[in-house]
């Protein structure tokens, strides 16, 4: 019998060489593409204007409920929307807060030493309406919590910094899943709606109570250079989740979390279905990770709006269950098509490659096509 590391490296060799060989001609129509956009999102943003959360009284403390300052001093910095933009520069210290939300034409810049923290209040998290693409919170039919830092319909933004970090705090939101004690589904830590030309680079983001990263229904989205950290035993903390979004760079990122470490989805049976907002033209480059029973790059399972067009390069994935995996399940739709994969390292990695198709967790009770849900 072959060793448990001879068998992964041959399933990984086989799995490049087939993916490969499928897609060549999708990489050869879209690649070009995707240089001309990555180039201009990386360009240097000059914005004219500044200020510092301590111009609005913040204090960071770590204890100082601070969340009517970072309020208040982005509705100032908006009045600089049309004159150039404006930097919010959050100093050293500890920066407790409920969620936010941020404006167009914004660099929020974080000191090295500076830690955005998430209230454990969820009175400070608010409840906001449901993805249309989704028809409903995620984990419980209704509403759902807003992110930490949120945004709909903006256009150029940056979160960025020297490796500063964005805490939240999610052992409480943890809890209460496993307790089945929540109202809501729990809020990601950055979530952007409909917004095009976003940037979050050179940050640490740590126990997020729900998904990391969410953009959806975004375009021109880069995140670069990121570190995203949780408990392997924490539940459902994606790392970064494109969502019905397309022209989107994810690079040079370290994840180690609870569940899938960027993972690509489209929305939510007939919700997804209607709703018609396709994630396409993805990059995926110098990933590295770990999870538990997830995987190092999954597709779903809520896929119902379509995926196309993925390139994912030099993917390091260790001590994982999965490498790479494509989830859906009976009436989800959809299609996964034109996928690259290439210069992929697994190591301690169970399963190389695992497409389900019965994965389930469906937004309704009743059947679809002759299918029980759940």
């Amino acid at each position: 019998m072959l060793s448990s590391s001879r068998k992964m490296s041959r399933s990984a060799t086989i799995f490049q060489v087939l993916l490969v060989f499928t897609t060549i001609v999708a990489q050869t129509q879209w690649a070009s593409v995707w240089g001309m956009y990555c180039e201009d999102l990386t360009a240097s943003v000059e914005r004219p204007h500044s200020a510092s959360i301590t111009d609005f009284g913040a204090v960071g403390d770590g204890a100082t409920l601070n969340t009517k300052a970072f309020q208040n001093a982005l509705f100032y910095l908006n009045s600089f929307a049309k004159k150039g933009g404006a930097q919010l520069f959050v100093p050293a210290g500890r920066w407790l807060t409920g969620s936010f939300s941020l404006i167009s034409h914004l660099t929020l810049s974080l000191d090295k030493d500076a830690v955005i923290l998430g209230s454990t209040d969820s009175s400070d998290w608010p409840v906001i309406d449901a993805l249309p693409s989704y028809g409903r919170g995620r984990e419980l039919p209704g509403k759902r919590h807003q992110s930490l830092i949120f945004g709909s319909n903006l256009t150029d933004v940056i979160i960025t910094g020297s490796n500063g970090t964005i805490d939240g705090q999610g052992a409480v939101w943890w809890d209460w899943f496993h307790n089945h004690t929540l109202n809501y589904t729990r809020p990601p830590l950055v979530e952007l709606m409909y917004s095009t030309r976003v940037v979050i680079s050179n940050l640490t983001f740590i126990n997020s109570p729900f998904w990391n990263i969410h953009p959806v229904y975004c375009s021109q989205v880069l995140a670069q250079h990121l570190t995203i950290l949780a408990p392997i035993s924490s539940p459902n903390t994606d790392g970064i989740d494109p969502d019905s979004s397309t022209n989107v760079c994810i690079e040079d990122c370290y994840i180690r979390n609870g569940d899938d470490i960027v993972v690509i989805k489209s929305g939510w049976d007939e919700y997804g279905i209607s709703f018609a907002h396709p994630s396409s033209n993805i990059s995926i480059r110098n990933i590295t990770g770990q999870t538990r029973n997830s995987a190092g790059l999954a597709f779903g399972s809520e896929m119902s709006g379509g995926i196309s067009d993925v390139r994912a390069e030099g993917i390091r994935i260790v001590n994982s269950v999965h490498g790479i995996r494509i989830k859906t399940a009976p009436g989800r739709g959809g299609y996964v098509k034109n996928v690259y994969v290439a210069d992929v390292s697994f190591d301690n990695v169970s399963i190389a490659i695992r497409i389900t198709g019965n994965y389930g967790e469906h937004p309704d009770d009743r059947n679809v096509a002759g299918h029980p849900r759940g």
